[in-house]
């Protein structure tokens, strides 16, 4: 495994960290994002999907549909945002075909993704999203070799 950072001072530079992002994504397709409540997850994902060329107004938060379904402008890639924090149970996400969308090829973009563990691919890029004391953003993304 390999470690990468990426460090975001400001929401300004979203779109900067995004795109070193996109540059450590490969072939990868299942991306977990793990951090604390405001930890700036589902603001990265969003900045993550616009410059994957989703249009910004419908990158949100998945809350309470589980699972939000986006289409990029620019090369009609599908991307799926789940945000996992409701679910308590590996049985529920079953029950949302979460096996299918992991074994779809389309882009997998993961909040909360503890309850799922157990049946992410080996190739899961886990990225972890820190929230620092200058109110600054660390992410660590650990990469599968």
């Amino acid at each position: 495994m390999r470690q990468e950072t990426i460090h975001i001072p400001s929401l300004e530079a979203l779109p900067e960290a995004a795109r070193k992002f996109m540059s450590m994504m490969g072939d990868y397709t299942v991306f977990t994002f793990n951090g604390d409540m405001g930890a700036g997850k589902t603001t990265f994902i969003s900045a993550l999907s616009a410059a994957l060329g989703v249009d910004p107004e419908e990158a949100n938060s998945p809350s309470f549909a589980i699972v939000n379904e986006y289409r990029s402008d620019t090369t009609a890639e599908l991307i799926y945002h789940f945000d996992l924090y409701r679910l308590e149970s590996l049985e529920e996400a079953m029950d949302i075909g979460f096996e299918d969308y992991l074994d779809s090829g389309a882009l997998c973009l993961v909040e909360w993704p503890g309850v799922v563990a157990d049946i992410l691919p080996d190739d899961t890029v886990a990225v972890d999203v820190r929230l620092n004391d200058d109110n600054s953003r660390t992410l660590t993304v650990t990469l599968p070799e």
